[in-house]
């Protein structure tokens, strides 16, 4: 087991959603030296911002969090720039790890980067069975990249790079820009901007038919530190929660959570993304004891308080 407590912690996108968790959790262990690189001062799309960065916070441990995310809509609207982005920041990162010497070092993929249609609940052995759901396979495959980059160092380096995908995260500081968010934030924030201004109806996009599992930060981030501190392997491993919900069913939950009385009108004419997504969770519960504790339910409630007291922006059209 890996003693994080003495080493010198670089979290990159320590200061977004789920990395300000992992940072809270990590000084929660005893960490004393977390350190949090800003993209201001260090731009991890470069090779010349890298390079700054692991000579002035001298990493011994990594978890590459940082990532250009966002929803279908902002996934279709940008593909190249979320192709690009993620890998380069990843591959020159891993690679500076390598010749820094980084004692260990996390990276976070996507279960974007499943195959469309791989088989329900997503087994990590089903990764490489087909071409990922359109609308995200660029940020998808861009993730997956770092994955065969990740273990072609351990084997001719001997490199301790671990690999871990979260499957969709929600909960308290999520992002609620209805621009890029991604369905959790988005629903919460038009459920609640529709019954302050008193609408009748809540336009969604797609049908209401695709199903998908979502884990809680908090629980997101108790799984990569532990993975951090106990698993040494090759192979990924989901993180998830073992549940799958519909759309239509996880709207119905959030608008009667937000006290929304309004009626649904489903748009079709949107994208649906991924037919269904739930994770199989074992190899995460084997490897290193990880399982999630936060239910949806309890999960929404919390999400919804926050953002109750800290709305984001002016009202959308609902």
């Amino acid at each position: 087991m890996l003693d994080l407590r003495g080493k010198r912690v670089v979290v990159t996108g320590g200061g977004g959603f789920l990395g300000s968790f992992v940072v809270e959790n990590l000084r929660r262990r005893g960490c004393e030296n977390v350190l949090v690189p800003r993209r201001r001062d260090y731009d991890l799309t470069t090779a010349a911002g890298i390079e700054k960065m692991f000579a002035a916070l001298r990493p011994e441990v990594i978890f590459h969090l940082a990532a250009v995310v966002g929803g279908i809509g902002a996934n279709k609207e940008n593909p190249g720039s979320f192709f690009h982005q993620n890998a380069i920041m990843g591959i020159q990162l891993i690679e500076a790890a390598r010749v820094y010497g980084v004692e260990k070092t996390l990276v976070a993929g996507s279960i974007c980067s499943y195959p469309k249609y791989t088989p329900v609940p997503f087994k990590e052995d089903d990764l490489w069975n087909g071409y990922p759901e359109e609308t995200n396979a660029p940020y998808g495959i861009a993730k997956k990249a770092l994955l065969v980059m990740c273990q072609a160092y351990r084997e001719q380096y001997g490199m301790n790079a671990i690999f871990l995908m979260p499957v969709n995260l929600y909960g308290p500081r999520d992002n609620f820009d209805l621009e890029s968010s991604h369905v959790i934030p988005a629903l919460i924030r038009k459920a609640v901007e529709a019954r302050d201004m008193g609408a009748k109806e809540l336009v969604c996009w797609g049908d209401g038919s695709p199903t998908r599992e979502f884990l809680y930060v908090e629980d997101a981030a108790e799984g990569l530190v532990t993975a951090a501190e106990k698993y040494d392997g090759s192979e990924p491993v989901n993180l998830g929660s073992g549940f799958e919900v519909s759309i239509k069913d996880l709207t119905e939950k959030i608008t009667r959570l937000s006290g929304f009385h309004g009626s649904l009108v489903w748009d079709a004419s949107r994208p649906n993304g991924q037919p269904r997504r739930m994770l199989d969770t074992t190899r995460a519960a084997e490897l290193f004891g990880f399982r999630a504790k936060v239910n949806l339910e309890d999960g929404l409630g919390k999400t919804i308080a926050w953002y109750e007291k800290n709305p984001v922006g002016t009202h959308a059209n609902v």
